[in-house]
């Protein structure tokens, strides 16, 4: 079965033209947030390209509420192209950021691997060098030897493992980890990721000061 693509984005030829560069994905086009609202309350998708600038508000709107409930992949596709427009989007949870104009190839490549992404996060049992971890039976290893992780260690790593290869902001880690993480000292995400780090010996997680972190895919 193809991956579904929903596409919010106002500017009809545009997005038609990007539901052709994805003609292998089953793709819809929804031209304002009440209608992507009521695609997403009555379907299954496995990625969001979310224009910013809509007819009836931002699409930063429908970005938050789609993070209070799920992990669905969201790309943001806008003409905002300061920083703190990419910022603010990443902060919330968009998983990538494109700018307009843009490649349609790039976009293609784009969407590929977040959907290649996804399709990764299902599998229960990750290999990557010294490390095999397998989240179903709560079993990690590193060179075949046990590693004992608590399960905020756990909900950590799996996060960042599923998402290797991306920044996650320490605010989505917050959230994910915490469940909502409104009254969590933030000190607790860095206390967590010393003893990670302490007890898998070297991981492949790199610190990005002032973002967050991100777990290294293996080339």
């Amino acid at each position: 079965m193809a991956n579904r693509v929903l596409i919010v984005e106002d500017d009809t030829a545009l997005g038609e033209g990007v539901r052709l560069t994805l003609e292998q994905y089953s793709c819809k086009l929804a031209p304002d947030l009440a209608a992507a609202r009521r695609a997403l309350q009555r379907e299954r998708w496995d990625l969001v390209i979310l224009d910013l600038n809509l007819p009836d508000g931002s699409g930063l709107s429908l970005l938050r509420e789609v993070r209070r409930s799920s992990d669905l992949p969201v790309l943001i596709l806008t003409a905002n192209d300061l920083e703190v427009d990419e910022v603010r989007g990443l902060e919330l949870g968009a998983d990538d950021y494109v700018t307009k104009p843009f490649s349609l190839a790039v976009l293609r490549a784009r969407v590929k691997n977040l959907l290649r992404g996804r399709r990764a996060a299902g599998e229960a049992v990750y290999r990557q060098g010294r490390f095999e971890f397998d989240f179903e039976r709560m079993r990690f290893a590193r060179e075949g030897v046990p590693v004992e992780l608590s399960r905020t260690e756990q909900r950590l790593l799996r996060l960042l493992v599923e998402n290797r290869g991306r920044v996650l902001t320490r605010a989505r880690l917050l959230d994910a980890v915490w469940d909502g993480g409104d009254y969590v000292d933030e000190n607790a995400l860095s206390v967590t990721m010393r003893r990670l780090r302490a007890k898998l010996v070297d991981p492949p997680v790199r610190t990005v000061y002032g973002v967050g972190y991100q777990w290294e895919a293996q080339p």
